[in-house]
């Protein structure tokens, strides 16, 4: 009985030091917290009392949100009610500006790929290209929101970018005008009357139907012996139109796992059975410019041995981002989970690599394959 009570005794009193021990760490955070604002606080006077030009207050807290939010990573980011509007009507295919998909890196924005026959692709604007100067500004030091806040504005007026681009020594100065972007997500048609040629520009609302309907005209043709699936300078978009595009070409099997800090945000996603091109061939083409959801189709298909992937490694972004709207009418763009292929391999910041590896040509790529030296070797293979 003694035992059992010295027993009780010291599991008390160890309960009691555990909890002073977290009582007190949890409120020396809580002070650090506090201090830290009023740090913050104090900065903010200095800055209103003592900068060289008038502030508004308001834009510097916009600034200091975001500037929290990009510093976790390139992806997360504050939206204010009119960017987070206009981010909507991006997502239903259909909007204004130079149609190019960004993010930052060491300070600088880099373009992810120009949506196909925009302005921005239309002027030679590449994947990779970095943006190291907006009109007169310099984008170095400012925020990505900020950075594409300067690249909007009226539909018909012009924009100088100025980017530095690898191999090449000096930089290279763009003059865009700006438009009304509508993204036609799939363009269809047929390569020597038998290969059936799929190009997918981005993954909005409908890219699955209008994918689905093309395929359904395509599989029309009985001299059809394959598929060339185009996924080159397709920067990504919605994480539920992936699934169900790369459903299209499996029969089962994984297609991409999502994990997250919170269990909630744990899921699996899972091919049902019927293959829409019913097992024929597929060779994906893939290139830097082939992002987050073009790289959930590309690399489910690598891993379940159902395509071929030809090209170039992808631009290795792994990550999946909520949006979060704020009681504002804004919102915030928040990194919750990373994807990882049917391997188990996560491609952030390392992409998936081609099987075949066939670089671009300096001048853009087409959908032709006279001119387009991965087409054409897509087109070889099923050749012979």
């Amino acid at each position: 009985m003694k035992k059992i009570f010295k027993v009780n005794y010291i599991l008390i009193i160890v309960t009691i030091i555990l909890t002073n021990i977290f009582s007190t760490a949890f409120s020396q955070n809580i002070d650090k917290m506090y201090e830290k604002i009023d740090l913050f606080s104090e900065v903010l006077e200095k800055v209103q009392d003592e900068y060289v030009d008038e502030i508004d207050q308001a834009e510097v807290m916009d600034s200091a949100i975001n500037g929290v939010l990009q510093s976790l990573d390139p992806y997360s980011a504050y939206m204010s009610p009119k960017i987070f509007e206009e981010m909507e009507t991006e997502t239903s295919g259909k909007f204004g500006g130079l149609g190019i998909e960004v993010s930052m890196e060491a300070g600088v924005v880099k373009v992810i790929a120009p949506i196909d026959d925009t302005p921005a692709a239309r002027a030679g604007i590449k994947a990779g290209d970095y943006i190291v100067r907006i009109n007169e500004e310099q984008v170095q030091g400012k925020t990505l929101m900020q950075a594409v806040n300067l690249m909007r504005g009226p539909i018909g007026s012009s924009i100088e970018i100025t980017i530095r681009r690898k191999g090449l020594i000096k930089a290279k100065i763009f003059k865009i005008t700006r438009e009304i972007i509508e993204i036609q997500s799939v363009v269809s048609k047929f390569i020597d009357n038998k290969i059936g040629y799929l190009r997918l520009r981005a993954f909005n609302e409908n890219s699955s139907s209008q994918l689905k309907k093309e395929i359904s005209k395509l599989e029309k043709n009985n001299k059809l012996i394959g598929y060339i699936f185009d996924l080159r300078n397709n920067p990504g978009g919605l994480l539920s139109q992936a699934v169900k595009i790369t459903d299209f070409f499996l029969n089962d099997g994984e297609i991409v796992s999502i994990r997250g800090r919170k269990s909630r945000e744990n899921r699996k996603f899972f091919a049902k059975k019927g293959d829409h091109i019913k097992g024929k061939p597929l060779i994906v083409l893939i290139n830097n410019g082939s992002a987050s959801a073009s790289e959930i189709v590309a690399g489910a298909l690598q891993d379940q041995k159902r395509a071929v992937l030809l090209g170039e490694t992808t631009f290795g972004k792994g990550s999946v981002q909520s949006i979060i709207p704020l009681r504002n009418k804004g919102a915030i763009r928040l990194t919750i989970s990373k994807y990882y292929l049917p391997s188990g391999k996560s491609i952030s910041e390392v992409g998936v690599s081609p099987d075949i590896k066939v670089e671009e040509q300096e001048k853009e790529f087409s959908i032709n394959t006279s001119t387009d030296n991965q087409l054409n070797y897509a087109v070889k293979l099923f050749n012979g």
